[in-house]
């Protein structure tokens, strides 16, 4: 009896022993959780004001149009290629087969139109079409300087052609000038080509070196 006792009891033993060596090996190839790193993300304040909504009747209130042209003494306008250019013109394809498509004349905006006749000072880089006694009769005023000096092809509204009043001016190639003159704003063709839209009977240049 007493042997039976002490064996159950021994049994009993051994199961919490096992069982408490198997709940270390469980407990021991858990991961411990870890404690947070770094501060808690907080979320950010509203930036700006807010959206409010318009009262019946109030009209919104409109930014201010960009500065197209400054008037100067005697009606001189500065005005420059982003204003030119701010519009796109489709010139009409030519294969040569045919005779040259006649251009849309509609294309021009109205606001440009009315810079037709107008002294102007537009700012751009030289590039000579003729040359006269070393100076320069006869250019392109064109926006980029990359159009001049690496062959990169203008759109049609991104340069004038230009017809120097006089003898003519100093050649500069390598930096921007300014040309003040009577402005015209149309298509103009040879032979049914469209050669362009702006010309520029220029008075004088400015820039340095000249």
């Amino acid at each position: 009896m007493t042997k039976r006792i002490l064996k159950s009891v021994g049994q009993m033993a051994m199961g919490f022993l096992g069982a408490t060596i198997l709940g270390s090996l469980l407990f021991a190839q858990t991961p411990a959780a870890k404690a947070p790193r770094g501060e808690p993300i907080r979320p950010l304040p509203p930036r700006g004001e807010p959206i409010r909504p318009l009262v019946p009747g109030e009209k919104p209130v409109e930014k201010a149009p960009e500065a197209t042209a400054d008037p100067g003494p005697g009606g001189l306008l500065q005005l420059g290629f982003e204003k030119l250019a701010g519009f796109n013109y489709t010139v009409p394809e030519y294969t040569g087969e045919t005779p040259p498509p006649a251009p849309d004349t509609n294309q021009i905006p109205s606001e440009i139109k009315a810079f037709d006749g107008r002294k102007v000072a537009i700012k751009g880089f030289m590039l000579p079409l003729k040359v006269k006694e070393g100076k320069v009769t006869e250019l392109l005023l064109m926006r980029d300087q990359s159009m001049c000096c690496f062959g990169a092809v203008p759109k049609i509204n991104e340069f004038l052609t230009v017809k120097m009043v006089g003898d003519g001016t100093k050649p500069v190639m390598d930096q921007a000038v300014t040309l003040v003159g009577k402005l015209k704003v149309g298509e103009f063709s040879e032979n049914g080509y469209l050669l362009g839209i702006y010309q520029l009977d220029c008075e004088r240049a400015e820039g340095p070196g000249l």
